[in-house]
């Protein structure tokens, strides 16, 4: 008896979380479908992303604030979050079309740049590398410009030989060799992990405008190679890849930082152990506020803060693709495809290296870890493709008839020019001259030859066939009669 009556408790129980189920994911629909969806969940994943790499930075530089009894520490990156916040708000507000007209112009700029820094103008780390332009306690390193001008301008270039891409030579030139002119002057540095940025950048842009995955296996294998030989050429690059292959084998050298980063986030257990009470940051892990932050999010916030921020850029790869697809001119969907790509592949090369899956490469996590110029390109490269979710169609079709909407208006956003795309040429046949025109130069009525009326003879209908061959016949009767 008791069994018979909780059996219809079960069945109403499923039918009510069936029912709440269905509830959301008809509710969660719903609003994905509306025109703004994309364009609010990007703010939303780059406001969480900035805060908790401000916070945590600020986390990493509070024993550095205590030794030097200042707020230089706190000062910086809150000076280079608010510039970034100005690079965001004007790719944000600029048009598309200007940035693609612009492209070419802001190529130049970043590859001359990146051939100054070379000079003595340039300065770097322990003097062995010349990356940036240092002014003061500030710093510019124009291989973090140079990524986001070579996505723009190669989707514009792709795009406007969209024609002609089944072709090899249109396909890679000139994109291909602009690229390895700029690999060729970031490897001069030397930056191995800003060159390997740069090239996400690259085969982003050549896999989503569709080229064959042979070519893919053929750059894939030369770029291996080339870093296999440019690791062994080197000596700390070597140590790296030694410990990579045998980890542990330098604990108190190269290996220091990637053990103690794993030791990090073994303490940090599940929920972590609070946030500013990190010990990795104490001379464990030095810098940890730059390339291995990521060890000193999971010791202080633990495995769900780690998985915050992993769920972060999973959700940045979905909102990008979506922007992509919702758009209908190619040149947005380059872009939006290739700033995610670059955004996305960089974060999880700086996951991979920190809990020990790839080699030590020197690649920051994006909006998460101190950097002057990362941080206010990466934010620069957000405000674009919020720039391309609002030229969504349907996002366009709202903001011109419904208003700039709470976002747009506060930000004094102007409504988006719908997509026109270009008309298209109808091809003009070239008329061939006649051939007796070609030798008179056209001043005298053409003479057929011989062999020309032969050939309209044979060509002519039957009737009038046999009727030029009745009046051959006959003018060569009277012919022979007249001569009889």
């Amino acid at each position: 008896m008791t069994a018979s009556v909780e059996r219809p408790a079960r069945s109403s129980r499923r039918k009510a979380k069936g029912g709440l189920l269905a509830g959301v994911r008809q509710g969660l629909t719903a609003w994905l479908s509306r025109p703004l969806a994309s364009f609010h969940l990007l703010l939303a994943v780059f406001g969480l992303l900035a805060v908790i790499g401000l916070v945590m930075v600020l986390s990493a530089s509070a024993v550095q604030d205590a030794q030097k009894t200042t707020l230089s520490s706190f000062g910086k990156p809150m000076l280079l979050d608010s510039l970034g916040l100005i690079g965001f708000y004007l790719g944000l507000r600029v048009p598309l079309r200007w940035l693609r007209q612009f492209s070419p112009t802001l190529l130049l700029i970043a590859g001359g740049l990146l051939a100054l820094v070379l000079t003595p103008l340039g300065s770097g780390a322990n003097g062995r590398e010349h990356s940036w332009f240092t002014l003061g306690s500030l710093s510019f390193q124009p291989v973090e410009l140079a990524k986001v001008a070579l996505a723009l301008w190669g989707a514009h270039v792709l795009v406007t030989k969209r024609a002609l891409l089944s072709q090899y030579r249109h396909l890679l030139v000139p994109l291909v060799p602009v690229s390895m002119v700029l690999f060729a002057l970031i490897m001069l540095q030397p930056d191995l992990g800003s060159t390997v940025s740069l090239g996400i950048v690259l085969l982003a842009l050549l896999w989503y405008v569709g080229a064959p995955a042979r070519l893919f296996a053929v750059v894939l294998t030369s770029a291996t190679a080339a870093v296999i030989v440019s690791s062994i050429g080197s000596g700390y690059r070597n140590d790296r890849l030694s410990v990579f292959l045998n980890p542990g084998s330098d604990p108190l050298g190269a290996g220091q930082q990637p053990l103690q980063a794993l030791y990090a986030l073994a303490d940090g257990g599940l929920f972590g152990r609070g946030l500013g009470q990190g010990a990795a940051k104490f001379d464990y892990l030095s810098n940890v506020q730059n390339d291995f932050i990521f060890a000193l999010i999971g010791e202080e916030l633990g495995f769900i803060g780690a998985i915050v921020v992993l769920g972060l850029f999973a959700m940045l790869a979905v909102v990008g693709l979506r922007i992509a697809a919702r758009n209908t001119d190619p040149w947005i969907r380059l872009v939006a495809s290739a700033l995610t790509a670059w955004i996305v592949g960089q974060a999880a090369i700086n996951v991979g290296y920190v809990i020990g899956l790839l080699p030590v490469t020197g690649i920051t996590l994006p909006l998460i870890s101190a950097g002057g110029t990362s941080i206010v390109i990466t934010m620069m490269a957000f405000g674009i493709l919020a720039n391309c979710a609002r030229n969504e169609p349907d996002a366009v079709a709202a903001l011109r008839s419904l208003g700039p909407g709470r976002v747009g208006g506060l930000l004094r956003l102007p409504a988006p020019e719908p997509y026109r795309p270009p008309a298209r040429r109808k091809p003009v046949r070239p008329s061939t001259p006649p051939r007796g025109a070609a030798r008179t130069g056209g001043s005298r009525a053409a003479v057929p030859s011989p062999e020309e009326r032969r050939r309209v003879h044979r060509s002519a209908p039957p009737t009038e066939y046999r009727r030029r061959s009745a009046w051959h016949s006959g003018h060569g009767r009277s012919t022979e009669g007249g001569r009889r």
